[in-house]
């Protein structure tokens, strides 16, 4: 069974303090599939794009008024990026080690922009997008996968447990169907080809080593690409789900791999939703695929909607709460849901 098949979080938390934000993920997943968090409040080098400058070898970024952009040559923001991403996982470390998971083999997953969302908010040094440059495409794709991989593997060493990483590509789509937009009327930015994008998320997937899965909350996602590509879980938001998505779920589960369904809000509804309402959100799922039950607790992952960088921490963490308590039901009986 996929390590991706119980429950998670889609990776951004509220607040700055990632000592506070680690206790309370190891403590709420600790049974499910605990995450490294990011925490974009602390600005620079915290968000998804800045802290790809922690994790690319060889390549250095810095601030631009549009984002960010590469550089020759590291300096401020990729030190901070860097800074950053080492408290995180002092606190990880530091909350697991508290918890008592050392010899617990629970798997824990990181996060990182995938290869078409990285080039297509970094900028080249001229301005343009680096998914312009098809050479930048591919050495942005190679520096990622390598830093992803010497990331998981320290994590992996610190925890002594199993690393699983998930790729985030919320520009997936826009990229594929030639939909963002160039630095001017005159320099437009051309559809990715599907087979390039399918390379260098395999690019990916094969160097970090690991079980691999890709999140987007955005519809339409290009289900006969991932088919194709080596990775062994996507996920998604349920709210944002068309026919279209219903059929790629359908088959990318008939093909023995696992979708995650962002089932809880990513802030505070009116009304807290309980553990039957939110996985009978996900069972309705399944059930409109004609699926057995026992698909719930086999092939189906229970997340939050997306990241939950807008919410209360209070939310936040029932949220991830009730996403367990959720898996927890359907591994113990998906029958009853």
């Amino acid at each position: 069974m996929s390590v991706f098949s119980t429950a998670t979080g889609i990776g951004s938390w509220p607040g700055t303090s990632a000592r506070q934000a680690a206790e309370i993920v190891v403590g709420e997943l600790a049974g499910a599939l605990p995450h490294l968090v990011e925490l974009p409040a602390r600005g620079v080098g915290a968000d998804i794009i800045g802290r790809a400058g922690a994790l690319l070898v060889d390549i250095a970024i810095d601030t631009v008024p549009r984002g960010y952009r590469i550089v020759a040559r590291p300096g401020a923001v990729t030190r901070r990026a860097a800074s950053l991403l080492d408290e995180d996982v002092d606190a990880l470390e530091e909350a697991w080690e508290i918890a008592g998971l050392g010899t617990s083999g629970r798997p824990v997953k990181v996060q990182a922009p995938g290869p078409i969302t990285l080039a297509a908010q970094l900028e080249l040094p001229n301005g343009h997008r680096a998914i312009t440059d098809p050479g930048a495409l591919r050495d942005l794709t190679v520096s990622l996968a390598e830093g992803v991989a010497l990331h998981r593997a320290e994590l992996a060493r610190r925890l002594s447990t199993t690393v699983v990483v998930q790729f985030d590509e919320p520009l997936l789509q826009v990229a594929l169907a030639g939909r963002l937009s160039g630095v001017t009327s005159f320099s437009p930015v051309h559809p990715v080809d599907e087979s390039v994008a399918t390379e260098l998320l395999d690019i990916c997937i094969a160097t970090v080593g690991t079980e691999v899965s890709l999140h987007s909350c955005a519809s339409e996602l290009p289900w006969k690409m991932l088919q194709r590509s080596m990775l062994s879980a996507i996920s998604v938001d349920v709210a944002t789900l068309e026919p279209a998505d219903l059929d790629g779920i359908g088959e990318f589960v008939e093909a023995g791999r696992v979708v995650m369904l962002g089932v809880v809000p990513t802030t505070a509804p009116a009304v807290r939703p309980d553990v039957e309402e939110v996985a009978k959100v996900a069972a309705q799922v399944t059930d409109r695929l004609g699926f057995p039950r026992a698909v719930l607790a086999e092939r189906i992952g229970v997340t939050p909607a997306c990241g939950l960088a807008g919410a209360t921490t209070a939310w936040a963490k029932t949220a991830i709460g009730l996403v367990h308590k959720v898996a927890d039901a359907f591994a113990e009986d998906p029958e009853a849901v």
